[in-house]
């Protein structure tokens, strides 16, 4: 399966909500899995959106063990993907949605690799990250997960912070209340400013007012309709978001 065309079946699979069996793409190495990833990015901006982020994936070994890999990728976010904060989000289109809760950059300068990340950056603040892997069971291989843009589906930004020391913050995650994850800052390869780094290696030049998601601080959690959802990291605040199902409501009236 070339690149175009497997590009053009994850685009498919998320439109419609069905999965694809993974293991079954035949990509074998990662060069030609971000070539996929390119492909299935250029028909989100035909169809009108608007590069806004990169994202980090696999910087923390609690999402390493829980997805069965061992290697830092990445991806990219558009407009269409932001939620704001306190808002509410559509699942019902989804497959499988999970939450992670995570920190985010604002840069206020170009990103360089070889630079000092941190003097590119503006702002840091909490954030949550949806991902849903357009893979029946979450189940891919490594190439295939950077084809499918590391599962990138939505993601929210609280409170926008100038920079501080995000070394060994305590990160909670709650759904409707209750403590589902707790972890740490450091979980993100030992500190967040490897992750922006790491950006800049991978990712770099990126440009001033480009979002940097810097990678689950704790494991992944499914995520279904009608939970409240909230991430918590110390000294940086909350960000929330609230998921419902409007496709399905619209659907099931349509069909009464």
């Amino acid at each position: 399966m070339n690149a175009g065309t497997l590009a053009e079946a994850l685009d498919r699979a998320a439109l419609d909500g069905r999965p694809l069996a993974g293991g079954a793409s035949g990509l074998t190495d990662t060069a030609g899995a971000y070539e996929v990833q390119s492909a299935l990015v250029a028909r989100r901006l035909a169809r009108g959106e608007r590069l806004t982020g990169f994202k980090l994936g696999f910087t923390s070994q609690a999402k390493m063990r829980q997805m069965g890999v061992a290697d830092l990728i990445h991806g990219r976010l558009t407009d269409r993907m932001e939620v704001p904060d306190g808002g509410r989000l559509d699942v019902s289109g989804l497959i499988h949605p999970r939450v992670e809760p995570e920190v985010a950059f604002l840069l206020g300068d170009t990103l360089l690799p070889g630079g000092d990340p941190m003097a590119a950056v503006s702002a840091v603040a909490p954030a949550l990250e949806v991902i849903d892997s357009r893979y029946d069971g979450f189940r891919f291989s490594l190439p295939e997960v950077i084809a499918d843009n590391t599962s990138a589906a939505h993601y929210a930004v609280g409170a926008w912070w100038t920079t501080r020391d995000l070394g060994g913050l305590g990160v909670l995650l709650e759904l409707d209340g209750r403590t589902v994850e707790t972890g740490s800052t450091a979980a993100i390869l030992g500190h967040p400013l490897r992750a922006l780094a790491a950006a800049a290696r991978l990712g770099g030049p990126l440009e001033p007012g480009t979002v940097i998601l810097a990678g689950a601080a704790t494991a992944a959690v499914p995520l279904p309709p009608g939970t409240h959802v909230r991430a918590t990291v110390a000294g940086l605040g909350t960000v929330a978001l609230t998921t419902e199902a409007v496709g399905t409501a619209d659907v099931a009236r349509e069909d009464a």
